[in-house]
């Protein structure tokens, strides 16, 4: 479900006003004359599929386009809406993941911010996929990105929306995140070598408003664009390259510790690598904090 921005609830008040929420959307849906999909708890996995044998970590041969609405409900598997790649939620010390009933679809909604005094014991939950090099947009056009909910209650140091690979030890990596406690948004991008380059405008989305977020890498900037408008590009080398073995990641960089747990809500996740359309005009966008970002 592609959306504009919209209101919603807190995530702090979702699971008191939850049965509200479903009700309403249930009435919603039996005026349209359609059954509502079927929330609630996405259970955690054992085991991720088997992993694709080793081998040369190679690049996307075509331009690719997906989009996770997760509005099929609990009863089938997570996949973009072309059926073919699919997400399994893991987690650990009891982490879970809900789908919540959102304008008509339903959204992920994250554990909540930890607040115990050891961060390994902290609740964890992510959605993964398996190994596939055809998501690695080596040196194409990349659009990636996802519209989120969250509070000021859920921010925390590093809050991963969207990843895949790592900005550290020569992985190479695209992120979208909404780390710092004042709620800014970053695109962030890495080749093998060294240098992390982080388009970040200094704008607040933790306000309990939905927003969508995009990252758009061309062949010589990383641009950020929330709520349709550019906010913050910074200059990239043409010849960078992400490519890397790691599987594609909603909400943490994993579900060990420190894996920069999301808390809030995410939905309509994409990631499209190709052409890129022509960017909207209208907002004032420039080279905003050009320089290192949390890891990883």
């Amino acid at each position: 479900m592609f959306h504009s921005r919209r209101r919603a609830v807190p995530l702090g008040a979702l699971s008191a006003t939850l049965a509200l929420v479903g009700a309403l959307a249930v009435t919603h849906h039996a005026h349209a004359g359609r059954t509502p999909p079927a929330g609630g708890v996405l259970d955690n996995i054992g085991d991720l599929p088997a992993p694709v044998p080793p081998g040369r970590i190679r690049v996307a041969e075509a331009p690719l386009t997906l989009r996770y609405t997760f509005d099929h409900g609990v009863g089938r598997p997570i996949a973009d809406v072309t059926g073919r790649y699919r997400l399994w939620p893991v987690g650990q010390n009891g982490g879970l993941l809900r789908l919540v009933p959102q304008r008509g679809g339903l959204a992920v909604a994250y554990p909540d911010r930890c607040s115990l005094p050891r961060e390994r014991d902290c609740p964890r939950a992510i959605l993964e996929g398996v190994r596939d090099d055809s998501l690695n947009p080596g040196r194409r056009p990349l659009r990636y990105g996802a519209s989120i909910m969250m509070t000021h209650a859920d921010l925390a140091d590093g809050a991963n929306v969207l990843q895949k690979g790592y900005s550290v030890g020569g992985v190479s990596q695209f992120k979208l995140q909404v780390d710092h406690r004042q709620g800014h948004p970053s695109c962030v991008i890495a080749g093998q070598r060294a240098r992390i380059y982080r388009a970040e405008p200094l704008i607040d989305v933790a306000d309990g408003m939905w927003h969508d977020l995009e990252c758009r890498r061309t062949p010589n900037r990383l641009i950020m664009i929330v709520d349709g408008l550019p906010r913050a590009w910074v200059p990239v080398p043409p010849m960078l390259s992400i490519a890397n073995a790691e599987p594609l990641r909603v909400g943490g960089k994993g579900p060990g510790r420190g894996n920069d747990q999301f808390a809030g809500a995410i939905d309509d996740v994409f990631l499209s690598i190709g052409e890129l359309p022509q960017v909207r005009t209208g907002a004032t966008a420039g080279p905003v904090n050009d320089g290192p970002s949390p890891c990883c």
